[in-house]
């Protein structure tokens, strides 16, 4: 992963060795996914969730990937004008991340969201784009820093581009 310290931190997909019990972080709706339902969607290929793992073998933080679909005319014109006419365009989403409280300040959100946005770009599954659903505004700015652009009748739900997404690691 670019970016990341050798040796002291990992991405891995969530196994059942993973102690999800006292994750917190400060958003329950976040957590409780976390704790009770993240195993079962990996188990029922509903969603793929990765963990970060600390040198100490703690979880700092997770996120899930999962395929979705958005439809056309949902995104801005000018960026659907040289689409084909599909009702539906195929899209990547970012369905969930959090970070820790013990960790948060960190940079470990930047982290998490480069390491996403690195394993959907170097899928061989067609995505336009990634989506996020912000959970609040702040998650939007958060999202909005990172060059995520909302959706014209979805201000917390926004996107970005996979070829904008692709130039972050292959260069222009």
């Amino acid at each position: 992963m670019p970016g990341a310290p050798e040796g002291s931190l990992r991405v891995e997909a969530l196994g059942p060795h993973h102690d999800r019990s006292s994750f917190a972080s400060g958003v329950e709706a976040l957590d409780r996914y976390f704790r009770s339902q993240a195993g079962q969607d990996a188990r029922k290929n509903m969603a793929a969730p990765f963990v970060l793992v600390l040198p100490d073998g703690a979880i700092g933080g997770y996120y899930t990937l999962s395929a979705t679909g958005v439809k056309l005319t949902e995104f801005p014109a000018d960026i659907t004008r040289k689409l084909p006419r599909y009702p539906l365009v195929p899209a990547t989403l970012l369905g969930r991340l959090a970070v820790d409280q013990n960790y948060q300040g960190r940079g470990y959100g930047r982290f998490l969201l480069a390491n996403a946005l690195f394993r959907a770009v170097r899928s061989e599954i067609a995505s336009f784009a990634i989506i996020v659903d912000a959970k609040d505004e702040a998650a939007r700015r958060f999202y909005e820093r990172e060059s995520f652009l909302p959706l014209p009748e979805q201000p917390l739900k926004l996107f970005r581009p996979m070829a904008d997404i692709r130039r972050l690691f292959d260069g222009p």
